[in-house]
């Protein structure tokens, strides 16, 4: 291996870190805010990617009948759950309303919009609101009525949601896969090293994105207040933090970090309805690097482990899934070793 050969792996090894990343960074938001170790969050990539690819056919996208399904099904659990405790019709339908208004508007919009063949970035924010739009509906219908439950509970749902999004994905989009536009097709060159456009667009979009979430969760009122419904949610409700609230904001915050990533890594690689599986899989390797708390430890992990799989790649590349999974055990067995134990873990 010559030092231009390096080179190429290098910077294929961050940016595919900065997009393992984002997803890292996701998985440990939605832990430390609802303790959910939240293994779709490679399906959001998926959505993302394929459902601007469907814009680029010119159709409407099957995310948006999913959306609206979800969203159906959603308003009707708040219309029964508000009758039961207030007895209201009223107050009852405006719960259901307020929660069918949102993806209602944006499935309207996407399906006058499919045909137009709008600018790429047009389609791309419509894209990011349809798959962030999926988040609150997914805690809404999965995991809000389990919140106290067990990690092992939320865990085994995690899983279920899994299979229920990679079929749902398979149904709407087929098994074909899908490639999109490059955002950026600049191509500059520092001492013979070749950087894309698009590869600078991933690098910065996930450093902006990284400092954003640490200083929200650090430094705003907020931030702190949706990771003390993990710590304690009695505690938190009994502080006038809703707790529904907070989970559905963590998984469309979830959503649209997904739905970026997928946006990110659509140009460069071709994209199936399951793809999202092992993408997902190494932002929780890193997560785990960052023991599910730590949002630069996470983001350094996610490095490590991009860095990994090119170089893995080169030198063994049918084995290059074994070596970045690899990762994982002497990891978790060394923080369980030098870290502490408690009934909830």
């Amino acid at each position: 291996m010559d030092f231009s050969i390096a080179s190429i792996l290098l910077l294929d090894g961050i940016t595919n870190g900065a997009v393992y990343a984002l997803l890292g960074l996701a998985t440990v938001l939605v832990f430390s805010v609802t303790r959910v170790i939240f293994i779709p969050q490679g399906e959001f990539v998926a959505y993302g990617a394929l459902t601007l690819a469907i814009f680029q056919a010119g159709k409407v996208p099957g995310t948006v009948w999913m959306l609206l399904i979800m969203a159906v099904l959603a308003a009707v659990m708040d219309v029964r759950l508000s009758w039961q405790h207030t007895g209201d019709v009223r107050r009852a339908l405006k719960a259901g309303l307020i929660t069918l208004a949102g993806p209602l508007v944006v499935s309207l919009l996407s399906i006058w919009a499919a045909p137009h063949q709008l600018p790429l970035l047009v389609q791309a924010l419509l894209t990011v609101a349809i798959v962030t739009s999926f988040g609150p509906l997914v805690y809404r219908l999965a995991f809000q009525s389990l919140a106290d439950a067990s990690s092992l509970v939320l865990l085994i749902v995690s899983v279920g949601v899994h299979f229920a999004m990679t079929g749902l994905g398979l149904l709407f989009f087929g098994a074909e896969g899908f490639r999109n536009p490059s955002f950026w097709d600049e191509r500059m060159e520092f001492g013979g090293l070749a950087l894309t456009g698009q590869a600078l667009i991933i690098m910065l979009t996930s450093v902006a994105l990284i400092v954003l979430l640490y200083q929200f969760f650090s430094r705003t009122l907020y931030g702190k207040a949706l990771q003390a419904t993990a710590v304690n949610r009695l505690g938190a409700r009994l502080m006038g933090i809703s707790t529904h609230g907070a989970g559905q904001a963590t998984f469309a915050m979830a959503a649209l970090i997904g739905a970026l990533s997928g946006l990110l890594i659509g140009p460069t690689t071709t994209v199936f309805y399951d793809s999202g599986f092992l993408i997902g899989l190494k932002g929780f390797v890193a997560a785990v690097m960052g023991g599910l708390q730590s949002y630069p430890l996470a983001a350094l992990g996610a490095l490590f482990v991009g860095l990994v799989e090119s170089f893995g790649s080169f030198w063994a590349s049918a084995f290059k899934e074994v070596i970045v999974f690899t990762l994982v055990l002497p990891i978790l067995l060394w923080r369980s070793v030098a870290g502490g134990h408690s009934e909830e873990h």
